[in-house]
C-alpha cells in the first residue's frame, strides 16, 4: 500500500481542521494521495495578455497587465467592498472585492505593475472583474505563460477560502514535502521504457503544473492508460481465475431434444448469426469450464430461440434450466412464447412470479426440487431462498442490467457446481464498453434480423404538428393496423406524469372515437394489466396508451405505429427499446418522436440519432458518448464510472483497446500475475480492490 494513501491531510502544511473536514465531506479527499489525484477539471491558457479595450462580458477568463488607480472602500458593514480602476493605456476596467479586502489592500498599490486574471462581467452597463488573481508583473513564480488549472470545489469550500487556487497551493505543498520521487510507480520500468511513457510522478506533477499543452497531453495519456490497464488486468485475471478454478458441468452431447426441436418444431430457418451463436454456446457447454457468455442482439433478432436451444442441450444432458426476466410481463411473454415453440415436446415448463398463487407456487417448488420440472421461467422470485433446484445446469438472465448485481449473484448458489450462465441483452453494447463492463464474458452477437422484416421508419414531430400526426394515425388504423402511444411515466409516484398519462388517454379517446383504446401503466393490478394487454394483443383494442411498462415483453406483429410522447425525457437506449415494439410483422412500421420545439443540444442529437439509424450498435455508441457508461465495477448502472478519474470510455476508445492488448501481453505468460516481475501489478490491484466488493465475477 502506498505511504501517501495512508498519510492524513492534517499533517500537510497549510491545512487546518476546517479544511480537512471540507475536503473529506465535500470531495471525499482524505489523504495525500487523494489530493494528488484530485486533478483539475479544466485548464486556461495564460500565455496571452489581453488589452483592456478588447474585453467583453461574454469572454471566459482573461489576463490583463497594468496599474491600479483610485483604490477605495465603499459602503459599510456587510455591504462594505473595495474597488479600484485598472488601466493598461488602452482602456480602464473596474476591479471589485467583497471579501479578503484588508489582505488584498496590503498586497496592491498604485505604483507597481500587476498581472490580473479573472472573468469580465457587465454590471449597470460597465465592465468589471470581481476577485481576480493578482501577481506582481515580473515575479519569479508568475503564472503568466502557463496553463492555469481549475479544481472542483463546493460553494461551502469557496466561502471558507478553499477555492481552486487554495487547492493548487496545497498540492504544491505536498510536492515540496515529498520531492520528485515521492510518488510510488505503478507500472514496471520495462513497460514504461517500451511504451515511452512518463513515470507516474512526472505525470501527476505535470497534471497539476503543466508547462505547455503537448506535455500535459503526454501526462494525461499516461494516467488514462494506467487507469484502463488496471481495469483490463483485473477483468482478464479474474476471467483466468474463473476458467482455472470454476469447473463447469460437462454437457457431453447436444441431445435428441435439440435435434427434434430443430427438425420438427422450429417455425423458421434460423439466421446465420443465430446458428453461429448456438455453435459457440454448444462448444462452451462441453468444455468442462463454467460458461459465462453474453448474447447480445437487437430487438427482434431472435435471442429467445437461441436461449431455448441452449436450454434443450442442458435438458438433453439431464439438467434443469431457468430463465430470469426483470418484469412479470416479460417473464410471462417468455413463458408463452417458449411454451408455444415447444409444442408437444416432452419438456416440462412452469412460470414463477410474485403473483403466482400459493397453491401453484407450492406445486412448482416441489416439482423443481424433485427434478420433475425441466424449465422454470420467472422474475426475481427465482432467487428466493425457498426456490431449490434438483440439478440446475444452465441459468439464462434476460435484460440483466435491470437486476441488481447482488440479486444475480444468488443464482450461483442454486447449484453445487455453479451453473453455466447465458446473459441476454437487447441493448447492443459498443465494443469499447463491452470489453470493460463485460470483459470477463465471452460474447456472441446476433446482428441479423429475420428475413422479411422491414426497418422501422422513424420521424420527429413537434407538438404543434399534432393534427398531421392524428391524420397519419387514422390512415394506419384504417388499414387495420394498431398503434402504441407511450407517455414518460418515469416514477410511478409522480402525480404530474400520471396526470399527463390519464389526460393523454382521454385525448386519444376523443380524437379517435370510432376505435377502442386501452391503457396500461404500473399502478394497475396484475390482472387489470393483463386484461388490457390481452385486449390489444387480440386486436379487440386498436390503440394502447401506456407507460414504459411495455418497453419489453409485448409482441404484437399487427402494431405498426409507436408514438412516443415527450420523447426528450427518454434516453437513446429506452427510445430504441420502445421502437422495437413495432416492426415485428411484414408491414412497414413507424416510430414517431413527439417533442417540444425548444430542445437542448444533447436532446436534439438524440432525436437526430434515432431518425438517422435503426442500428442498435450505432445507437449504443451514441448513447455512450451522451450519457456515460455507468460504474463498470460496482452496482451503479448509469452515469459516469466512479473508478475513472481521467479516462473516458467514450472518448478514449483507442486507449481502451490498446490497454487491453497490453494487459493480454502481460498475462499471456503469467495468467495470475504470480511471477516476481509482475509483483508491481499484483500489489496495485490489491490496493485498488480494498474496500470494494468484487461484483465483477457475477455475470
Amino acid at each position: 500500500m502506498s505511504e501517501l494513501s495512508t498519510k492524513s491531510l492534517k499533517h500537510l502544511t497549510g491545512m487546518t481542521p476546517r479544511r480537512v473536514e471540507f475536503l473529506s465531506v465535500d470531495r471525499q479527499v482524505n489523504s495525500y494521495e487523494d489530493l494528488l489525484l484530485e486533478f483539475p477539471y479544466k485548464y486556461v491558457d495564460r500565455s496571452h495578455i489581453y488589452a483592456i479595450r478588447e474585453l467583453r462580458s461574454d469572454m471566459p477568463y482573461v489576463q490583463i497587465s497594468g496599474r491600479f488607480l483610485d483604490i477605495k472602500y465603499v459602503g459599510e458593514g456587510r455591504s462594505r467592498r473595495m474597488t479600484a480602476q485598472f488601466t493598461d493605456g488602452t482602456g480602464t476596467v473596474e476591479i471589485v472585492w467583497f471579501r479578503g479586502i484588508y489582505y488584498t489592500r496590503q498586497n496592491i498599490n498604485e505604483t507597481n505593475e500587476f498581472l490580473l486574471f479573472g472573468k469580465p462581467t457587465a454590471f449597470n452597463g460597465r465592465l468589471n472583474i470581481a476577485h481576480p488573481e493578482i501577481e506582481r508583473a515580473g515575479a519569479k513564480e508568475t503564472a503568466a505563460g502557463t496553463l492555469q488549472p481549475f479544481y472542483n470545489t463546493s460553494e461551502r469550500m469557496k466561502r471558507n477560502g478553499l477555492d481552486s487556487n487554495a487547492i493548487h497551493k496545497l498540492i504544491g505543498n505536498i510536492f515540496k514535502e515529498i520531492g520528485p520521487t515521492g510518488i510510488t510507480e505503478t507500472l514496471s520500468a520495462s513497460l514504461i521504457r517500451r511504451l515511452n511513457l512518463m513515470t507516474r510522478g512526472e505525470a501527476i506533477l505535470t497534471m497539476h503544473y503543466p508547462p505547455n499543452t503537448p506535455t500535459l497531453e503526454r501526462a494525461r495519456y499516461r494516467m488514462k492508460f494506467e487507469e484502463l490497464l488496471y481495469i483490463q488486468l483485473k477483468i482478464l485475471r479474474q476471467r483466468n481465475s474463473v476458467r482455472t478454478t470454476n469447473s463447469g458441468i460437462v454437457f457431453a452431447h447436444s441431445g435428441q431434444l435439440l435435434a427434434d426441436f430443430y427438425n420438427h418444431y422450429l417455425p423458421f430457418e434460423p439466421t446465420n448469426a443465430q446458428k453461429n451463436a448456438v455453435r459457440e454456446i454448444r462448444a462452451d457447454l462441453g468444455r468442462g469450464i463454467q460458461m459465462n457468455r453474453l448474447l447480445q442482439g437487437d430487438v427482434g433478432s431472435g435471442k429467445t430461440v437461441v436461449a431455448l436451444m441452449s436450454m434443450l442441450i442442458a435438458i438433453g444432458n439431464g439438467y434443469q434450466t431457468c430463465l430470469m426476466a426483470p418484469t412479470e410481463i416479460l417473464a410471462t411473454q417468455h413463458f408463452e412464447n417458449i411454451s408455444e415453440m415447444l409444442g408437444a415436446m416432452p419438456v416440462t415448463i412452469a412460470l414463477l412470479t410474485g403473483s403466482t398463487r400459493k397453491k401453484r407456487r407450492t406445486e412448482i417448488l416441489s416439482q423443481l426440487a424433485s427434478g420433475e420440472l425441466n424449465i422454470i421461467i420467472g422474475t426475481h422470485a427465482l432467487i428466493e431462498d425457498t426456490v431449490k433446484f434438483h440439478n440446475l445446469g444452465l441459468a439464462v438472465v434476460d435484460e440483466q442490467h435491470r437486476f441488481g448485481v447482488a440479486q444475480r449473484s444468488k443464482l450461483w448458489s442454486k447449484s453445487t457446481i455453479p451453473p453455466h450462465i447465458l446473459v441476454m441483452t437487447a441493448t447492443p453494447i459498443p465494443r469499447t464498453l463491452a470489453m470493460t463492463v463485460y470483459g470477463d464474458l465471452d460474447v456472441s452477437v446476433i446482428n441479423e434480423l429475420p428475413p422479411g422484416r422491414k426497418p422501422v421508419r422513424t420521424e420527429h414531430y413537434f407538438h404543434n404538428n399534432r393534427n398531421s400526426l392524428n391524420n397519419f394515425i387514422r390512415q394506419e388504423l384504417q388499414k387495420g393496423r394498431q398503434v402504441y402511444v407511450v407517455y414518460p411515466l418515469i416514477e410511478e409516484s409522480e402525480s404530474l406524469d400520471f396526470k399527463n398519462l390519464t389526460e393523454g388517454f382521454d385525448y386519444v379517446k376523443r380524437s379517435f372515437p370510432e376505435y377502442r383504446v386501452c391503457m396500461v401503466h404500473g399502478r394497475l393490478k396484475s390482472d387489470e394489466k393483463e386484461a388490457a394487454m390481452k385486449e390489444f394483443v387480440s386486436g379487440e383494442a386498436q390503440i394502447m396508451v401506456a407507460t414504459t411498462v411495455i418497453e419489453v415483453g409485448v409482441n404484437v406483429p399487427n402494431a405498426s405505429v409507436m408514438v412516443i410522447e415527450s420523447a426528450e425525457r427518454f434516453g437513446l437506449s429506452q427510445l430504441h427499446q420502445l421502437r422495437g415494439r413495432v416492426g415485428r410483422g411484414a408491414d412497414q412500421s413507424y416510430c414517431i418522436l413527439m417533442t417540444d420545439t425548444q430542445l437542448q443540444e444533447d436532446t436534439r442529437k438524440r432525436m437526430q440519432t434515432m431518425v438517422s439509424t435503426t442500428d442498435g450498435f450505432e445507437i449504443a455508441e451514441a448513447d455512450l458518448h451522451l450519457r456515460g457508461p455507468g460504474d463498470i465495477d460496482g452496482t451503479q448502472q448509469s452515469g459516469l464510472p466512479m473508478t475513472l478519474r481521467v479516462a473516458n470510455l467514450a472518448r478514449d476508445s483507442e486507449i481502451v483497446r490498446y490497454s487491453r492488448e497490453i494487459a493480454q501481453q502481460i498475462l499471456a505468460p503469467d495468467p495470475m500475475l504470480t511471477s516476481p516481475e509482475n509483483e508491481i501489478y499484483t500489489r496495485r490491484l490489491d490496493e485498488l480492490a480494498r474496500e470494494r466488493i468484487n461484483w465483477s465475477r457475477i455475470s
